[in-house]
């Protein structure tokens, strides 16, 4: 039976974020956590029980969640509770800077309310308000990621930015979506100094919070809508990109330089169900909503990584179970294990989709599978789509798989985190033990950082307000789809093969009955001769 609450309408707090609240019922079967959205609620039960207990994870805002005890504004016995409160890298004052836009993003997270809990409602957030700023507020936004990056001993695991800066407010003259903008290169050197995953509500409409959606190190997450019943089409509310005109695009003011796409993630952001600062229920629709979805699920897979690592730890070694090491906490393996993970084609049944729940479309009704990322070898993510809409319990089957290493045969589902050097064996590669099944998809995904450095001045090892960054570019891996007994890349099945992206993707059908490998391939230097990564995959052997 559908369940019915009472909404109190709201307004005025959007920070032009496309968000709206009105007085709905809301039904069980629509919530944005359940098997028409992420699925993030098998996972809070038996076997799993994963809640993201111990996790930390945070939020950058305008403004901030409430905290009872501190603020006024906060509900007694308050279904949302930030484990720390923040005025940029200071603890918050009592009464200041609470605003209900943070709360609401802060719920989709950590809300233990019964009928309409968080996707990690045992993550410990820690929320930092940056305040209203006349001019640009990058070098404040900076400070305050920076310093949620060093909360928990250092060891926080996803930030969200539900937020951001339009380009008419950057300080550089003529300034584009170019990576280049003070935030932008912040966060994707933070990304790889701290080892956190930033998670950015990307993708506003025409214009609006485009910086820092230009990152390559984090995220970017645009929204679904139901459809159907489920969470399963792109919002028209979602920003265009680059080429402008091309069919399956759609125009936007505020777009990334050259053919690199914007949007890694989907997920359900429209007339989701919020818990206010007075502890009533609402109802918005935005980016900023479904970007959280995807930093609290870092949270679940965390929480399951570090049990994993513990046992690991207290057993005795055996190399025919995946290896858990601290490789499971980099921000590279939640980024891959994500994107290789998401929904595009809904399996009919007999696998060889690899299980996937549904079709995610575009605003024109297609499927990934009519994008350019699908038939150009060198565009890895669909425009709209990205990789995908997330799939929580998906990406727990991916990154419980395990991880393998190059040198020995791998299983059908799988990650790593490993280096690739240029030389005389420029590559890595993972051959699967099994033949894989003939008409079955075979899913790859590989990720890696932008190499950007502090211009330290005072050599303090932090960042501090009037520093820079210098941007050393990105080396150039490819990924290719291979037979096994081949060492020519000129055989290749398929492959990924971008020059502006750091992530390559493949998603295609077997062709026949067989062995495969997948090869990472440093195709370029760009800084050092060596390049970390983190791949994931997921296959179908024959059964």
């Amino acid at each position: 039976m559908a369940q019915l609450k009472t909404f109190k309408k709201l307004a005025g707090f959007a920070f032009g974020l496309g968000a709206s609240l009105v007085a709905i019922p809301v039904f069980a079967t629509e919530s944005s956590l359940g098997e028409n959205g992420i699925n993030a609620l098998r996972l809070h039960e038996a076997p799993y029980n994963l809640i993201g207990r111990k996790i930390a994870i945070g939020q950058v805002e305008i403004g901030r969640p409430g905290l009872f005890g501190l603020d006024k504004a906060v509900a007694r016995n308050p279904a949302i509770a930030p484990f720390k409160v923040f005025f940029r890298n200071t603890i918050a004052k009592n009464n200041a800077n609470v605003d209900l836009h943070a709360q609401q993003v802060a719920g989709v997270m950590i809300s233990s309310d019964k009928a309409f809990p968080g996707v990690a409602p045992g993550a410990r957030l820690h929320s930092a308000a940056i305040g209203t700023l006349r001019r640009s507020g990058q070098p404040e936004e900076c400070l305050s990621a920076q310093h949620l990056a060093q909360q928990n001993g250092g060891d926080l695991r996803a930030i969200n930015f539900s937020f951001g800066e339009s380009l008419r407010q950057d300080p550089r003259p003529n300034a584009l979506l170019d990576g280049n903008a003070l935030l932008t290169q912040c966060i994707d050197w933070s990304a790889r100094v701290h080892n956190v995953l930033y998670v950015i509500a990307g993708n506003q409409g025409k214009g609006g919070i485009s910086i820092p959606t230009d990152n390559y190190n984090g995220i970017n997450v645009a929204f679904t809508r139901l459809e159907n019943g489920s969470f399963s089409k792109t919002d028209f509310a979602n920003l265009g990109d680059p080429a402008a005109g091309t069919p399956g695009r759609i125009a936007g003011y505020e777009s990334n330089v050259g053919p690199r796409r914007s949007i890694g993630l989907v997920a359900p952001g429209s007339k989701i169900s919020l818990v206010n600062l007075d502890g009533t229920i609402g109802r918005a629709s935005g980016t900023s909503f479904a970007a959280p979805h995807v930093t609290a699920t870092v949270a679940l897979l965390q929480e399951y990584g570090d049990g994993e690592i513990q046992r690991s730890l207290s057993s005795v070694p055996n190399t025919t179970l995946p290896n858990w090491t601290l490789d499971a906490r980099r921000h590279e393996v939640m980024k891959a294990v994500m994107f290789n993970s998401a929904d595009k084609l809904k399996d009919r049944g007999n696998g060889l989709n690899l299980g996937m729940t549904r079709d995610i479309f575009d605003q024109s009704h297609r499927t990934w599978l009519a994008s350019e990322a699908f038939y150009d070898r060198k565009i890895p993510l669909d425009i709209q789509l990205g990789a995908g809409q997330l799939n929580a319990y998906r990406a727990y089957q991916q990154f419980s798989a395990g991880q393998w290493q190059p040198g020995s045969a791998v299983p059908a589902k799988g990650w790593d985190y490993n280096r690739v050097s240029v030389g005389d064996r420029p590559y890595q590669d993972y051959i699967l033990e099994r033949p894989l099944q003939a008409g079955s998809m075979l899913s790859a995904t590989l990720v890696w950082n932008r190499h950007v450095e502090l211009n330290d001045a005072n050599q303090n090892g932090e960042y501090d307000l009037g520093e820079t960054f210098t941007d050393r570019g990105l080396n150039n891996l490819d990924l290719y789809l291979m037979p096994a007994d081949s060492n020519n890349i000129q055989d290749n099945i398929w492959s990924s093969v971008s020059e502006v992206d750091s992530t390559e993707h493949i998603f295609q059908r077997i062709p026949e009955t067989g062995r495969y490998k997948i090869r990472v391939y440093f195709h370029q230097q760009a800084n050092e001769p060596t390049q970390d990564y983190a791949i994931a995959w997921w296959s179908v052997p024959v059964q």
